[in-house]
């Protein structure tokens, strides 16, 4: 099997030879140890819990502070998160006000109760989500510090991601669920207050130990070190293992990896299938009339994990997991909250979508708040492919997803990409524009560059960045050097403004035997053009229209003849170029066949004799 400790090296040595010599020489990234040990009260829906966590500085800067996330404080009346769902135009419907009404018992919370760095008493204060921590002493660049807590937290009521009692009755959904390190790079700290939406952390190693009630299963990130010693995973081989006093001690491990989640339920049937030649899929449910869909969930997942390891790159970890819980559908490392009341269709494109998420942030892990866009929205856009791939069911994988951006165009909430998560002014915007738009971003590319050079530079995308913090510019770069081609100017437009592309054929007309077409920019982002001619006789020519600013063209990839044109310049609203066949054998003139231009107003797109 690939997935072992000797592989898992080679691959680090490469990576760190490809940071000191290769595409990043300036890049550095932080790096986490921990290790927790949870005694968890399923009666009072409490625990109590110890962490060591040794932090390694790889920064040139040094560290006089350090900040923690506090997650299960959201969930508090008047927090910041509750204050955003109540003020907010739109809020999502599964927070509303539901957390200004929780009572003491079903708030969330962590009490920090010691820490210290490098055995002396730090001094320290919580800001809501965030713990500040003081110093004693500074680390140093290319230093190590070891940080000690003991803290009891409390399980909210499930409202957002993390929690108990769940819509279906899964009684934990831990995500989010411990004092969590917060990340430090080339833009200092980001220690980000928790109001629902996205996350950021530093690579790491996870050592978890959980201690709860013996009637519970759990599932999560990393594989379970001690099978074994509760009875657990052999049954199948014919070995039971009797559980014997009142709770059982979980031990998980997971290395290289950002997060760590777990989930808990009495109920829990666990099913297990393999990739071929990859890794091991692990799905956990509640079986009742409304779960049968995931009778055929193991099987299609396969399938899934197959065509994205063969368009997007090798899954790296020897097990995944899909876990029934949660309040809809949330990633997390090497594994997945879901709901899972659904039907066969619904529960395979959300399982899809978060196990992509491994590739598009779970492995390239960009900071969600910033670029939710490259997170959400290349999921997006390969959970298009890879669903129609395995249903078979359209020659349109990413139709749906234009139609949502030009809804979103029309309805006048978009927002810049470039806002960060927490700041769009409406849940819609953010949603439609880093899911849909985001997923166009990618997709667009295969106009732009090309489809067979598109899907080789994300392939290259992922092999040079997975285990890293790719930010917008690492990722064009890539496939600037794939295509040959300047890009940055598209990251200008499409990300960092909402101008919207609009080209139409104002018309042909006849001039000295030929025809002259002259086109019109109505939108104001700039775009090459395709632009293809059918005549009479129903041959066909391709006609190619560079922009200056993209400094080369991309490669002619289909059958037709193509004559590329003069460079537009984006300054100008109008251009003319000539067809060398007279007007009267010209049956129509239209701007893009493929469909991956993100043109808002098709109509005008096309010109037909009458």
């Amino acid at each position: 099997m690939r997935h072992n400790f000797f592989s898992n090296f080679i691959f680090k040595i490469l990576c760190c030879f490809s940071i000191v010599t290769g595409y990043s020489q300036n890049y550095w990234q932080q790096r986490v140890e921990y290790r927790m040990d949870i005694d968890f009260d399923v009666t009072s829906n409490m625990f109590s819990g110890t962490q060591t966590l040794k932090y390694y500085n790889n920064s040139p800067d040094t560290l006089k502070k350090v900040f923690y996330h506090l997650y299960f404080n959201a969930f508090q009346p008047k927090s910041m998160m509750d204050t955003r769902s109540r003020t907010i135009s739109d809020p999502d419907r599964r927070v509303m006000d539901r957390i200004f009404q929780l009572d003491s018992s079903e708030i969330g919370f962590h009490k920090i109760l010691s820490l210290k760095q490098d055995s002396e008493v730090l001094n320290y204060k919580i800001e809501g989500t965030v713990l500040e921590v003081a110093l004693t002493r500074p680390i140093l660049p290319q230093g190590t510090s070891t940080f000690t807590m003991e803290f009891e937290s409390q399980v909210p009521v499930q409202i957002r991601r993390s929690g108990r009692d769940n819509t279906e009755r899964i009684k934990y959904s831990m995500s989010q669920w411990y004092p969590k390190m917060a990340e430090y790079d080339k833009r200092g700290w980001h220690a980000h207050p928790y109001v629902g939406r996205e996350f950021h952390a530093p690579w790491g190693d996870f050592t978890v130990n959980i201690s709860i009630d013996k009637d519970y299963i759990l599932a999560g990130t990393g594989t379970l070190q001690n099978p074994n010693k509760i009875g657990y995973g052999y049954e199948e081989d014919g070995v039971e293992v009797k559980r014997k006093g009142k709770k059982l001690t979980w031990k998980f491990l997971a290395k290289d990896v950002h997060d760590f989640v777990w989930a808990a339920d009495p109920g829990y049937k666990h099913v297990k299938t393999r990739v071929k030649d990859g890794p091991e899929l692990h799905f956990f449910y509640k079986e009742n009339e409304k779960t049968e869909a995931w009778n055929e969930l193991p099987g299609l997942a396969v399938k899934a994990f197959e065509f994205i390891e063969k368009n997007y790159g090798e899954y790296p970890y020897s097990h995944y997991s899909v876990i029934q819980g949660g309040d809809g559908g949330m990633e997390y490392p090497m594994a997945t909250l879901i709901t899972g009341e659904r039907n066969l269709r619904s529960l395979v494109e959300v399982t899809v979508h978060e196990a992509l998420h491994s590739w598009y942030q779970g492995l390239l892990a960009t900071n969600e708040s910033y670029y939710a866009w490259m997170d959400e929205g290349f999921t997006t856009y390969a959970t298009a492919e890879t669903t129609s791939a395995i249903f078979k069911d359209t020659d349109r994988a990413q139709e749906r997803n234009y139609q949502r951006y030009k809804y979103l165009v029309s309805s006048g909430k978009e927002e810049p990409l470039s806002t960060h998560a927490d700041h769009f002014m409406t849940n819609a915007a953010y949603g439609m524009g880093s899911y849909t738009k985001g997923a166009i971003a990618l997709a667009q590319m295969n106009y732009l560059i090309g489809k067979q050079k598109t899907a080789s530079a994300l392939k290259s995308y992922y092999y040079q960045w997975r285990f890293k913090h790719p930010d917008a510019n690492d990722w064009i770069s890539v496939f600037e050097k794939k295509s040959g081609l300047e890009l940055d100017w598209y990251l200008d437009h499409w990300i960092n403004t909402t101008h919207f592309i609009d080209y139409a054929i104002k018309k042909a007309e006849a001039e000295n035997g030929q025809t002259k077409v002259t086109m019109e920019r109505l939108g104001k982002m700039p775009m090459p053009m395709d632009i293809y001619v059918t005549f009479t006789d129903e041959s066909k020519m391709l006609y190619y229209a560079p922009l200056v600013i993209m400094r080369g063209e991309k490669e002619n990839e289909g059958d037709l003849e193509r004559i590329i044109l003069p460079d537009w310049p984006w300054t100008h609203p109008e251009y003319e170029f000539t067809i060398d066949r007279p007007i009267d054998q010209v049956k129509s003139i239209q701007i893009d066949e493929s469909g991956y231009l993100a043109d808002i107003n098709p109509k005008n797109n096309k010109w037909e004799k009458e």
